[in-house]
């Protein structure tokens, strides 16, 4: 239940998608995908995106969230806080100052509307929306645990970590 409304760059078109992740990844392929759902309600389907569909720390990925539900912006940065915090991050200062630029960066959503967030080269984060770019989030150690949200070992939907990460069919 807890990754209840995450974030991440979302794109209508998969032609826009490819065009705009080939800026950061060669040859970028689906890993794996998986759906948020919490109790009765679907919350948005999730695709981890990498070079030649592998995985790897380290490398460039993408991770698109296409929302089933509508939320707010500021919604989603709360609770993606609220995860990195479960996740161990414990510098609240720290905490305060990346829910101020999610907060900045992510809007509105309703059914149908994707974010993606892509890590390049050098682990910063890049956010875009509908195919137009919210912003980025200079900061690697953002990268590392906004993306920990899904992928970490202790993520709360170990399942759908699972399910990106290719682990199960």
């Amino acid at each position: 239940m807890k990754p209840f409304f995450i974030f991440i760059i979302f794109l209508f078109s998969s032609s826009a998608s490819a065009v705009t992740l080939t800026n950061y990844i060669d040859n970028p392929q689906t890993v794996g995908n998986a759906r948020l759902e919490v109790m009765f309600w679907d919350i948005y389907d999730a695709e981890l995106i990498a070079e030649s569909g592998v995985f790897e720390n380290g490398k460039p990925f993408a991770l698109k969230l296409t929302y089933l539900r509508k939320f707010k912006g500021e919604d989603i940065a709360s609770r993606s806080i609220d995860e990195m915090r479960d996740l161990g991050v414990d510098d609240e200062i720290k905490l305060a100052k990346w829910f101020e630029q999610m907060q900045s960066l992510f809007p509105d959503v309703k059914a149908g509307n994707a974010i993606i967030g892509v890590v390049d080269e050098q682990s910063k984060s890049h956010f875009y929306f509908d195919g137009m770019k919210l912003g980025q989030v200079e900061d690697t150690e953002f990268s590392e645990w906004f993306f920990a949200i899904w992928l970490h070992e202790k993520s709360s939907e170990p399942k759908m970590r699972k399910q990106l990460l290719g682990l199960v069919e």
